[in-house]
């Protein structure tokens, strides 16, 4: 993915965004919310989109939410103030690739279908790993490629299109498993038809 690409493709997606793939992609996010509020303290929301986790999460979590779409941004701040949701610490416009945030930063660092819509995703996740603490989690909801079968061959056409829809179709599982100072602790199948993955890492001490 080309990070010009990302910009127009969310800039169109944001005005339906939340009637479309937010209604498909729902089941992850509530349980990203309820993962997330369960563990308590500072999290950090990578791809926070138009918002639509913000209201799921509770009052024992001060989320920070980065986004590169600032036309998604907008979405997010508008729920932010409209639904006064307190635990929303900040809202700010940030590239996933340098995060702008000290080493350890956050008890809990989540990310919903945003990996495989960010140009080099496994930078990204280094980032994602060096700002939670050592004993934090991140929290991972993406649909990863199939490994056989109809759905793998339609990724697969879809590939050439990639740049336009806004997402990467054939992303396999493997390019978010490879980072040294993660180790993984949950993995689960999540609807529609088990499309999306549940993906929980652990940050280790050291590599």
């Amino acid at each position: 993915m080309k990070i010009d690409s990302v910009t127009s493709s969310y800039r169109r997606w944001a005005p339906v965004y939340d009637l479309t793939f937010g209604r498909i992609t729902s089941a992850g996010r509530r349980r990203a919310a309820q993962h997330v509020t369960a563990r308590g303290g500072r999290a950090l929301e990578v791809g926070v989109g138009t918002g639509l986790v913000l209201p799921l999460y509770g009052s024992t979590v001060s989320v920070t939410g980065i986004d590169f779409s600032t036309d998604m941004l907008q979405k997010a701040r508008t729920k932010v103030s409209e639904m006064n949701l307190r635990h929303v610490q900040e809202l700010r416009q940030m590239d996933a690739r340098t995060l702008d945030f000290p080493d350890g930063s956050f008890d809990t660092v989540v990310a919903t279908h945003v990996l495989s819509v960010v140009p080099e995703p496994e930078r990204v996740l280094a980032e994602m790993a060096r700002v939670c603490r050592p004993g934090g989690q991140i929290v991972i909801v993406n649909h990863f490629s199939a490994e056989g079968g109809a759905l793998r061959r339609i990724e697969r056409m879809a590939a050439p299109l990639e740049d336009h829809l806004g997402w990467q179709s054939n992303f396999p599982i493997t390019r978010v498993l490879g980072n040294p100072l993660l180790r993984e602790v949950e993995r689960d199948r999540l609807p529609p038809l088990g499309m999306m993955t549940w993906l929980v890492m652990e940050r280790i001490a050291s590599a």
